[in-house]
């Protein structure tokens, strides 16, 4: 039995194809493209492709028939028709004769539908657009288990062993594949092409592309030959790359490069629809795809490999989960030394977009917000005119007009303004997603494809349409509900919009406030996480330091060369004027990140089972170039190499946490390779992975006695300019290795920066709409103000002549508004703890319920509050007792 289309757009086809010969046929071709959609490219793609031809098919029928009703008969004799185009003529002349509250509430508009198509715009790459893959529904992360404690990539990842043995065993999956999640550590040096360039690859198993259901704009995927131990060189470029350097040359193909001293062919070219670094790695460039053999020799660098699998037709993640289970358990009964072996099953699509569904929910929902401030300000407005429309209605009334032929005429006046605010929304959503995606510093997945196109714009006008159905709706069931004697009778003495209408503007400056109260809330919290994630002690000093990645342009055959070879660079460097102090590392704080287990020597291995210690290798001048204190000990030096014996530093938190209570200094660590190393040094705490996560253990290694690098970071510390510094740095490195690239560099305080990116792009968006609602609730306020003083002028008058003063009518109004506030604000203190419970795994350093920012939030309001009835509290004072009661 084939699968059925949804059911809501099958009605509605069946519908507008009833009367059509063809209708039957239709629906089978319909029928047949939407199977056959399900097999290529998933269910959800399927349904929503026949979503929209349902809806084109459906308006194009419509406008049609409207054509050629319009051409078969005179519009006298098409009543319904004519009068609805007279009435979309009459509601442009309404809209014309006020231009300016038709500017002003379109302008009003157009902030909450820039703010929603933006934030859509944002949304649907990662949430609500399947991956850029072949079936992506089928597809799953397969990460180790870790540890729960552990943050470091290495937790996570898996021998390449792993891949080796579940390919063998599991029968749950179409295909199995994976790529080396520390990429960014293997940097290659392009030569013989120009200028030397430093470019990044990532080395990926020989069917990645195959299993990913990846095809290519030019060439094929590795083959089993160039992705084993030792095999062919071949490369394939990523599309970016390839029209950067070759301007998309489809000569490129079969060419030789130079990479790191070795040749590689180019045997392929990625389509521009996949961006590895977009969706598996944001933030890290990459050029492209080189093989990573699933070999013995990969296996003993150890956790190295992120896993990727095609799930069988059929199969859920549930399913592949208890297989793999059962495949662990047998491997582990085999072989019950062997480490590293766990399996966690995870849709990939829950894998890209989970870290990040929770900020993007809360700007959805801060979206959402503004848009209902906006709707209930235009409603406010609207109320505001409808006693100076009343008399216009009430005349027509009279004149046989019938009610829903007037809700139309003004509910198409608000269509309208609606539709003018859409494309003034429009356009600042273009701008706003212009802004966010060209950010470097939110390391958001999918960012590439944020942009307003076809499917936003559509989205927008729906939301445009909506709300001029929403803020016009109320306004128009008033002002055609009432007696039309009445209004007349009224019109001659000054209209006043009554009790009632009055009442429900308050009530919709109280909402006004209380949905500001609550974004404004929910805003001071995230900035008061920020806050404290900025006062965080990172450990190190980030000012006045510059970092380079150094990729040497030769490999070497022995670690004593590659020992010698950084020392002289380094010594190098440290003569250049104005340098202060010359640090080397094999990954600075707040970048690249890994674990190794260990153990204490002569302690139980049940007290300390599951420990793992952060790595750094590092030279002796590292810690005063990076401003790290050293606690207690000495620091390393020349004369720790590879003849003495073995030692190393640990960071405080590690010493509290091995030794508690007991002295660190002169006690032994011991790695997998049997060697025991001595702690000479207690290093202050850095926080290496983020300014929220706790240090962990962090051991730093002598770069002379752990052989476990190629490329190294380089620190210099200089009270020059950053600039200045890099061009006489670069200089020096080029005379040590003229075939290096040294021209990319970057400051330390630029990845802190980075660092805390995400909460800073979250932050800006959410101050932006919180901003906005406090104007909104502040115009909201000043609207029903003016207008009650408008309408009370007669009664402030008279209140005036009998001796009240102008303190007594100032009083009366502010009084009134600060009231009004202050329903909203104790309406707003609730929705505001309840967005502080679902923000709560966003804030760090501050409670969901915190006081003091509900308090400065409140007091902001209540100000801006003050600041908008200034004027007309002012107005009324001004009132002339006479005048008012010659007016009334």
């Amino acid at each position: 039995m084939s699968p059925s289309p949804p059911r809501l757009p099958l009605r509605l086809l069946s519908r507008v194809l009833r009367n059509d010969p063809a209708g039957r046929a239709i629906l089978g071709d319909l029928q047949e493209d939407f199977v056959g959609l399900i097999s290529s490219r998933g269910p959800g793609a399927a349904r929503r492709w026949y979503w929209r031809q349902a809806i084109s098919l459906a308006v194009g029928r419509l406008i049609q028939g409207m054509l050629s009703a319009i051409g078969r008969r005179p519009m006298n004799d098409s009543p319904s028709l004519g009068s609805l185009l007279q009435d979309v003529v009459y509601a442009a002349r309404a809209v014309r004769r006020a231009p300016g509250f038709a500017l002003f509430a379109a302008l009003i508009i157009g902030l909450g539908v820039g703010a929603t198509t933006s934030v859509f715009s944002v949304l649907r790459p990662l949430l609500l657009a399947p991956l850029p893959f072949e079936r992506p529904q089928e597809l799953v992360w397969i990460a180790n288990e870790g540890d729960a404690g552990n943050n470091s990539l290495s937790a996570v990842t898996s021998r390449s062993g792993n891949l080796r043995d579940f390919r063998t065993e599991a029968r749950s999956f179409e295909g199995l594949t994976g790529y080396n999640a520390f990429f960014d550590q293997d940097a290659y040096t392009l030569t013989g092409v120009g200028e030397p360039e430093r470019l990044a690859g990532v080395g990926v198993a020989h069917d990645f592309l195959d299993v990913l259901g990846v095809d290519l704009v030019l060439g094929r995927s590795f083959t089993e030959v160039e992705g084993a131990w030792g095999g062919p060189g071949a490369v394939i470029l990523t599309h970016g790359f390839w029209w950067r350097r070759f301007a998309g040359d489809p000569q490129v193909m079969g060419r030789t490069l130079e990479l790191n001293g070795e040749p590689r062919t180019v045997v392929g070219v990625l389509p521009p629809t996949f961006d590895f670094s977009s969706i598996f790695a944001p933030g890290v460039p990459a050029d492209f795809l080189v093989p990573f053999p699933v070999s013995d020799e990969t296996d003993q660098r150890g956790n190295t490999m992120v896993m990727v699998g095609r799930l069988r037709s059929g199969t859920t993640p549930e399913s592949a989960q208890q297989e793999l289970d059962a495949v662990v358990t047998a491997l582990q009964e085999v072989e019950p030394d062997r480490w590293g072996l766990a399996a966690r099953v995870t849709p990939l699509q829950e894998h890209v977009a989970g870290p990040f569904r929770g900020a993007l929910l809360l700007l959805a929902g801060a979206a959402a917000t503004v848009l209902l401030i906006v709707s209930v300000n235009v409603s406010g407005l609207m109320l505001a005119r409808s006693p100076r429309r009343s008399r216009e209605v009430a005349v027509r009334k009279a004149m046989g007009a019938s009610r829903s032929r007037l809700l139309r005429q003004l509910l198409l006046e608000s269509f309208g303004v609606s539709l003018l605010g859409g494309a003034l929304g429009a356009t600042l959503a273009w701008a706003m997603t212009g802004a966010v995606s060209r950010t470097a510093a939110a390391r958001i997945p999918m960012m590439d494809q944020v942009g307003v196109d076809a499917g936003a714009l559509l989205f927008g006008i729906g939301v445009a349409v909506i709300t001029g159905l929403v803020v016009g709706l109320v306004p128009a069931l008033h002002v055609t509900d009432g007696d039309e004697a009445g209004v007349l009778r009224a019109s001659g003495r000054g209209s006043t919009s009554g009790r009632g209408v009055t009442r429900l503007r308050e009530v919709l400056v109280i909402g006004e406030v209380a949905l500001a109260c609550g974004l404004l809330v929910v805003g001071g919290l995230l900035l008061r996480s920020f806050n404290a994630v900025l006062d965080v002690d990172l450990g190190f000093q980030a000012d006045h330091a510059v970092a380079w990645q150094l990729n040497p342009s030769r490999a070497f055959e022995s670690n004593a060369e590659v020992a010698t070879f950084f020392g002289t660079l380094a010594d190098r460097v440290a003569q250049v004027s104005g340098v202060q102090e010359v640090g080397l590392i094999d990954a600075l704080p707040l970048g690249r990140s890994r674990s190794w287990g260990f153990s204490i020597p002569g302690r139980p291995e049940s007290e300390d089972g599951g420990l793992g210690l952060y790595p750094h290798l590092v030279s002796p001048g590292y810690l005063a170039a990076m401003g790290i204190r050293l606690e207690a000990g000495r620091n390393l030096d020349r004369s720790d190499t590879r003849e003495s014996a073995p030692v190393v530093m640990i960071n405080e938190a590690g010493a509290r946490r091995l030794f508690p209570g007991q002295e660190a200094l002169g006690r032994f660590i011991q790695l997998w390779d049997e060697r025991q190393w001595e702690i000479v040094g207690i290093v202050h705490d850095v926080h290496h992975l983020s300014p929220e996560t706790d240090p962990g253990i962090q051991v730093y290694f002598p770069l002379t006695q752990m052989g476990d690098h190629q490329t190294l970071d380089l620190v210099v510390r200089s009270t020059r300019p950053s600039d200045e510094m890099a061009t006489a740095v670069s200089a020096a490195l080029a005379e040590i290795d003229p075939a290096m690239p040294t021209r990319e560099h970057w400051t330390v305080l630029s990845t802190v920066d980075r660092a805390v990116a995400a909460r800073r792009f979250t932050l800006g968006i959410l101050s932006g709409f919180g901003l906005a609602a406090l104007l909104l609730a502040a115009l909201g306020i000043y609207g029903v103000l003016a207008q009650s003083v408008a309408e009370r002028t007669p009664e402030i008058g008279i209140r005036m002549a009998l001796g009240a003063s102008a303190g007594d009518v100032v009083g009366n109004v502010i009084g009134r508004t600060l009231l009004l506030t202050a329903v909203g604000v104790a309406l707003g203190t609730g929705l505001a703890f309840w967005g502080g419970r679902l923000v709560r795994s966003l804030l760090f350093g501050v409670e969901a319920t915190d006081p003091l920012t509900l308090l400065v939030m409140a007091a902001l309001l209540f100000a801006v509050a003050l600041v908008a009835a200034t004027v007309p509290a002012l107005r009324a004072a001004r009132t002339q007792g006479a005048r008012a009661l010659r007016v009334g």
